[in-house]
């Protein structure tokens, strides 16, 4: 019985486990497996006097989202609720997402909470934030 040597391929070893690496994430990120949460987008920016954040809500009903300031944090919650029609038809795809959501987003100043007003139109929630005027910055004397 006579026995050779074996030739080590490194870049072979690696093309097998570069395959073996892609078939498991394939398997472990299927489309049926992944599970989607509803986040609206969002837009927030600054002008002198305010802060502006523009939220998309498509499918939402006005009264379904809460709006409230704590902590210097904007919180926009509420729930997008499924449409459910009681056909018998088969459904090929399912890509929109319902349920539960909640955003919060840091205000990078104070805000005069008493003015504060959102509009919902459109699928689109605005809200404005006027800054508040006083500052926490002094110049200090040195003597």
């Amino acid at each position: 019985m006579r026995r050779g040597l074996l030739v080590w391929r490194p870049f072979e070893e690696l093309e097998r486990i570069r395959r073996e690496f892609d078939r498991f994430m394939e398997e472990f990120f299927k489309e049926e497996s992944v599970e989607r949460v509803f986040a609206p987008a969002l837009d927030v920016y600054e002008t002198d006097t305010e802060i502006v954040v523009k939220a998309e809500l498509p499918g939402v009903k006005k009264e379904d989202v809460e709006v409230l300031v704590r902590d210097n944090n904007l919180i926009i919650r509420g729930e997008k609720k499924e449409e459910r029609e009681e056909k018998t038809e088969t459904i090929h795809r399912v890509e929109r997402v319902y349920g539960k959501f909640e955003r919060v987003i840091g205000l990078p100043t104070d805000i005069k909470l008493d003015e504060v007003k959102g509009e919902f139109k459109d699928g689109v929630l605005e809200i404005r934030l006027p800054k508040e005027k006083s500052s926490r910055e002094k110049k200090i004397e040195i003597t």
